[in-house]
């Protein structure tokens, strides 16, 4: 249950007073449902089915008592009109409280995305050296959504909370010690329901980690599908998938078991209670068949809310792994933060003059580790020449460069730009000074034109021919 305050505290520290607002249409739906639900009284008294006596029930008997001393044929006009326009008000506020949750909904999952994107977007290149790409990019989709889903249940939880608080008090006014029987018996059903929402919070732990085994184990076998067919291995990835499917599918059934099985219980414990009260209502208690009648309708309806709402907290429950998930890496992010974003639109190139140094550079990719990918590494690149740095495999070359860039920070030593230390302050400025070519070229899923203007978005046409023509790949540019 902590774990669901936490989240209910996020959505409110994104929402705030609008909540309040949510909760008040809520709260005046319900109120409206009971007011809707005590006219069935004075409606099925003008009948002449039940007699009706307002004085078995003191809190309510008023509003009956209003209806009596007013004549027959007029009343039951006066009731169906009040109900046409309850069931108006409670339909306007339905509505408004609908638009309200989606707007909350919508807002709170779209800040989720920007702020979860920006920490990565701030992370230093050791954050992204030390997860697998198919983990974050799962996290902004599949979690994403599993968190909106599950925001969804969180309103319908609050929702059904409110308007069993609503029905509750209304309850009491009718028959207080037959409702705090019920609610006792409800309440300790509740208590024993936590098996219920715990069981379900593993079943989410379980449904993630499955789906990132998944998703990572796709992308490696598409990024790798060359050697998959080459070296005849399709049947070992089939099994592979058969087995990660079966267990994704063996969770899923048992998740589905548990939530139908916690359903029955309440359907069953609510049959008996129900029972039981209209037992003790004609038995020991003597009730008015009217009243009778309304508490028959009112725990009918209240009791379904109550099932609703223990539906809600499993799958809020279910839901919690992936919140947890996002939010400790937006934490990461955080902890990983390398430079505040807003400062990359002022950023001016260095120009070297003299040349990058890298002065008794350590590094190591593992602090845990003793073994270091550089050691003790001097070297001098000259201004306005050309250096090739070779080697075997494996020697450093790409992390050396990497640190170059300032993307990985040395653990000893230092680089110098024309003699002063690479720092925070000039960082920026450098990689704006930095043509960087990977070893396998990289585009964009987009037009080479569109690839282009990202480093110069106002670069006329001339200009963009005239860097096609420089990297050799104009007749390419010109084909498509």
């Amino acid at each position: 249950m902590s774990h669901i305050f936490g989240f209910a505290r996020q959505v409110y520290r994104y929402a705030g007073p609008v909540l309040w607002l949510n909760s008040v249409a809520l709260l005046l739906v319900g109120l409206l449902q009971s007011i809707g639900l005590l006219l069935i009284l004075p409606l099925i008294a003008i009948t002449g089915l039940v007699e009706f006596d307002s004085g078995s029930m003191p809190y309510v008997g008023w509003l009956f008592q209003w209806f009596e001393d007013v004549p027959r044929t007029q009343s039951l006009s006066l009731i169906l009109a009040i109900y046409v326009l309850i069931t108006v008000c409670q339909s306007l506020f339905n509505r408004h409280q609908t638009i309200l949750n989606k707007k909350i909904q919508q807002g709170f999952v779209r800040k989720l995305r920007e702020d979860t994107y920006k920490g990565l977007l701030r992370a230093n290149w050791d954050f992204f050296i030390r997860h697998r790409k198919s983990d974050i990019v799962k996290i902004m989709t599949t979690e994403i959504a599993q968190v909106k889903n599950g925001l969804s249940a969180y309103f319908q939880f609050a929702s059904s909370l409110i308007f069993a608080a609503v029905k509750i008090v209304l309850a009491f006014l009718l028959s207080p010690w037959l409702t705090a029987g019920i609610l006792t018996a409800g309440l300790v059903l509740l208590v024993c329901s936590r098996y219920f929402t715990r069981r379900s919070e593993e079943f989410g732990e379980r449904n993630l980690q499955l789906s990132r085994v998944y998703v990572a184990g796709i992308t490696d076998h598409l990024n790798g599908i060359k050697d998959i067919k080459s070296n005849t291995l399709e049947q070992a990835h089939a099994d592979w998938m058969g087995d990660v499917c079966r267990q994704a599918e063996d969770n899923a059934v048992a998740f589905t078991r548990l939530k139908t099985n916690s359903q029955m219980l309440y359907s069953v414990v609510s049959s008996v209670l129900l029972a039981g009260a209209v037992y003790l209502l004609v038995h020991l208690f003597q009730s008015q068949p009217a009243q009778l009648l309304l508490v028959v309708l009112l725990f009918s309806r209240l009791w379904p809310v109550v099932v609703r709402m223990q539906s809600r907290l499993e799958n809020l429950s279910n839901m919690i792994p992936s919140f947890e998930a996002l939010v400790e890496l937006q934490n990461e992010c955080e902890r990983s933060r390398e430079l505040q974003i807003e400062s990359f639109s002022n950023v001016r190139p260095i120009r070297l003059n003299e040349a990058i140094e890298l002065n008794g550079v350590w590094f190591r990719y593992d602090l845990r580790k003793e073994t270091f990918a550089l050691r003790n590494v001097d070297i001098v690149i000259p201004a306005q020449g050309m250096t090739a740095i070779v080697g075997p495999s494996g020697a450093g070359k790409t992390t050396m460069v990497d640190v170059l860039m300032g993307l990985n920070r040395p653990e000893r030593g230092a680089v110098r730009l024309d003699g002063k230390p690479l720092t925070d302050d000039n960082l920026l400025s450098l990689r704006r000074s930095v043509s960087y070519v990977s070893q396998e070229p990289f585009l964009f899923s987009a037009s080479i034109r569109d690839n282009l203007l990202l480093m110069e978005p106002d670069a006329s046409d001339d200009k963009l021919w005239n860097v096609l023509e420089l990297a050799c790949a104009a007749a390419v540019g010109r084909r498509l």
